[in-house]
């Protein structure tokens, strides 16, 4: 995906959208399902303040879209999903609320299955799952894939062995100096790949705790204050791992790093980024191709999890990056644009004809 469109629903052209409302319990969500071409949706469920009804929808709306060429682009037969649950999940996390939650979820027969994603976590899928089937990322005691940041954050350091591979001839982060926008659960994992890998890492996180638990495990790592001060870094590596958005006009006009990628979805901030990187010689590793590592844990599930199974397909993330900056260098495109090629047309030979999946 290019860029987040938020704006008319109607443009987006998903095939379902649920809101979701119990009083008793105080939920409010919204579930959204982009395409089941290639199987049913699956995607992680957000738990997030947002401003406004509005914004949690063009959020949802946007990561499920997301969802539907990160599946298809890691070879899943899984087609795109997202929810969002609106509050402060510091505060109005319940099983009461939960259970509501997988209630709706199971309400929608099976055409979208949920897992964890910002603000949620494998004990609250096991909650949701006393309601509902159609959920993934449950804890390993109840036969889960656990928390899927750990190979999240596995594969985006897949990608970003590639793209090192592609800007500098040579796979590893040794001696390069590595920014990274937000250390929480996918963030921490993967600045200890990059400190394993003696990369020079330079974080910084809105939430203190996130920041001490990082520094008491790896107290080499550069701690500045804000995003500002990390862009103001001379940095080989720029790698957003927080919310969407972080690569806006003054990032990709100013941005020093040679690399970018990370774990963020929705990165750029609109259409027409991924040319101002481009053209400034910034190598941008599209952030669906390298952040499927999760998609892929939780998919494993379905299966009957294999944590080593899981692994050896997320490895697989570096041969896809690869492929998406060769196909970017033969079409002569931006490799976001290579990206958004390469999964429709896995999308369109693949995808079933019927055009949506329903439950057998």
């Amino acid at each position: 995906m290019t860029a987040s469109h938020p704006g008319d629903p109607f443009t987006h052209e998903h095939e379902q959208v649920v809101f979701c409302h119990d009083e008793a319990s105080g939920l409010r969500a919204i579930i959204a399902v982009h395409s089941t071409a290639l199987g049913p949706a699956l995607g992680g469920t957000r738990f997030h303040r947002y401003p406004d009804t509005a914004a949690a929808l063009a959020d949802a709306l946007d990561l499920a879209r997301g969802m539907t060429y990160k599946a298809a682009l890691a070879g899943l037969d899984l087609g795109g999903g997202k929810a969002v649950i609106l509050g402060d999940p510091h505060q109005q996390k319940s099983e009461q609320l939960f259970r509501a939650y997988g209630r709706f979820v199971e309400s929608i027969g099976g055409r979208y299955i949920t897992a964890c994603d910002v603000g949620t976590n494998s004990p609250d899928m096991d909650l949701i799952a006393r309601e509902t089937t159609h959920v993934t990322g449950r804890t390993l005691a109840h036969g889960g894939a656990g928390d899927s940041s750990v190979l999240t954050a596995y594969g985006v350091f897949q990608g970003m062995r590639a793209s090192a591979e592609a800007a500098w001839g040579d796979t590893s982060l040794a001696g390069r100096r590595v920014g990274v926008l937000g250390v929480g659960k996918v963030g921490h994992h993967l600045v200890r790949h990059l400190v394993d890998d003696g990369a020079q890492v330079v974080v910084t996180d809105v939430w203190q705790p996130a920041i001490d638990r990082l520094r008491d495990e790896l107290p080499e790592v550069e701690v500045v204050a804000d995003a500002a001060a990390l862009l103001a870094q001379p940095l080989d590596v720029y790698a957003p791992c927080a919310l969407g958005g972080a690569l806006d006009d003054d990032v990709a006009t100013h941005l020093q790093a040679r690399i970018v990628c990370g774990a963020a979805n929705n990165q750029l901030a609109h259409p027409g980024i991924e040319k101002i990187l481009d053209d400034r010689g910034v190598l941008y590793a599209p952030d669906y191709c390298v952040n499927a590592g999760g998609l892929i844990q939780v998919a494993d599930e379905l299966e009957g999890f294999s944590f080593e199974r899981a692994q050896q397909r997320a490895t697989g993330i570096f041969d896809t990056t690869r492929r998406v900056f060769e196909t970017a260098a033969s079409d002569g495109v931006p490799p976001a644009v290579a990206a958004d090629r390469l999964a429709a047309r896995r999308i369109n030979e693949i995808g079933r004809l019927r055009g949506v999946w329903l439950p057998a």
